[in-house]
């Protein structure tokens, strides 16, 4: 299969770095199309666990290309924060690193306007991390006041930091005003640390992908915080779901052959925004609790609630998935009982569409379906055989549900906790 994408079909964090990493082992290539350094994923080997935000997770693997193409934003200074950290721990092999020269650059203008601009809204937060991700896809698309990594190389780059500075200084308070000479050294020396990892990655890819070379296509953020399909305004500023790939590897969809959707056993969000089937009571504690649910990059608690199976639906078919992944299904041991949500309750009718709306889905009443839980210890198993009957059932009614077979189960953090699970239960 010359193309496998995985992508995140909730609100994000549903360990999607995991499956990626498992993944990339059968991979030349690993790609991350969109987002930016908002898109934190853990990934454990052996006794070591490591935190990423902008690198692909693929770039722990030896002997695989990891490519950070032209539809992510880059924060110079985290892609040499993380590729340092990664040295200090031993790692020789990343060369391997390929960044794309018509990939956007955050600039320091980006971080004041995004602390403005999150709480301008009226109301909730919109979420963002505030680390510059929206305001440099706004520049991006407004083209006037954008910097590619390619720009950094040209004799024109300071000409263009001091045009954009004056610009900027207009709207920004005094204290966040630029210093135009400043930021062109300090972007200059960045610009020479990332030099032999620039490069035209589009040519590449489609090379590549003509050679018959393996892709792996790397989700960031989830389907629900897409910013054209997902629960506008509380999204981000990229197309996090599956119709996001080829505009932003460069890759058209001839070479991708299998997408596979990563759900969550349960729900979680961070920041505002509605969420049908949270859980502000025990049950959403015990799933924070049991799960560590706080953010990778901003540490924040995420709220946490049942599965919410009309969402997943409209994401997999927005996505176009082929098969899913569950994770963390050892969170869910030790419940009597597990709940998942299977309609809406909307104007006195039940329904199983997804509002395209964010106020109509605020004022849905989330319809349940109970089924058994259990008390057994799963994160031991390494067979479908070994879970419990209750935790089969689940998984065979969430497969129901979606619409798409489930491919594989994870129990636990580590790379051995990873059940191929593809012939045990389908849809």
């Amino acid at each position: 299969m010359p193309g496998v994408c995985v992508i995140g079909l909730q609100w994000g964090d549903e360990a999607k770095g995991k499956i990626v990493d498992l993944l990339t082992q059968q991979s030349d290539f690993v790609v991350r199309y969109q987002g930016g350094a908002n898109a934190g994923h853990t990934v454990v080997v052996g006794d070591q666990t490591y935190k990423l935000s902008l690198l692909p997770s693929g770039v722990l693997t030896p002997g695989v290309t990891c490519v950070i193409a032209g539809g992510v934003v880059i924060n110079p200074a985290k892609a040499i924060e993380e590729l340092d950290e990664l040295k200090g721990r031993g790692m020789t092999h990343l060369d391997n690193l390929k960044i794309s020269d018509r990939a956007h650059v955050i600039m320091p203008w980006h971080f004041a306007e995004d602390r403005v601009l999150d709480k301008s809204t009226g109301g909730e937060d919109i979420g963002t991390t505030q680390r510059g991700i929206g305001p440099c896809y706004r520049d991006k698309v407004g083209r006037s006041f954008a910097v590619r990594m390619g720009d950094l190389y040209r004799d024109s780059f300071a000409e263009r930091v001091r045009h954009i500075a004056v610009a900027k200084n207009e709207l920004l308070a005094a204290e966040d005003r630029i210093d135009a000479d400043a930021v062109i050294e300090q972007y200059s020396g960045f610009a020479e640390k990332l030099k032999a990892h620039v490069c035209d990655t589009t040519e590449m890819l489609l090379t590549a992908a003509e050679e018959g070379k393996q892709l792996l296509f790397e989700g960031a953020q989830g389907s629900l915080l897409d910013v054209d399909h997902g629960t506008y305004p509380y999204v981000t500023s990229s197309n996090s779901s599956g119709v996001g790939v080829c505009n932003g590897s460069g890759v058209p969809a001839k070479h991708i052959t299998h997408t596979l959707g990563i759900v969550k056993a349960y729900s979680t969000r961070v920041g505002g925004g509605p969420f049908p089937t949270e859980q502000d009571n025990e049950y959403g504690q015990h799933l924070r609790d049991q799960g560590n649910e706080y953010g990778t990059v901003t540490r924040r608690p995420r709220r946490c609630g049942w599965l919410d199976a009309v969402a997943l639906r409209y994401t997999a078919r927005l996505s176009g998935v082929d098969a899913i992944s569950v994770m963390l299904m050892d969170v869910l041991s030790g419940l009597k009982e597990i709940k998942i949500c299977t309609a809406y309750e909307l104007d006195g009718r039940t329904t199983d569409t997804y509002p395209s709306h964010v106020d109509d889905l605020r004022r849905v009443t989330a319809v349940y379906e109970t089924l058994p839980g259990w008390d057994e210890d799963i994160t031991g198993c390494r067979e479908m055989d070994q879970l419990p009957p209750a935790a089969l059932g689940y998984l065979k009614r969430v497969s129901e549900l979606v619409g798409a077979p489930v491919e594989y189960v994870s129990v636990g953090p580590g790379r051995e906790q990873t059940i191929a699970a593809a012939a045990a239960v389908g849809a």
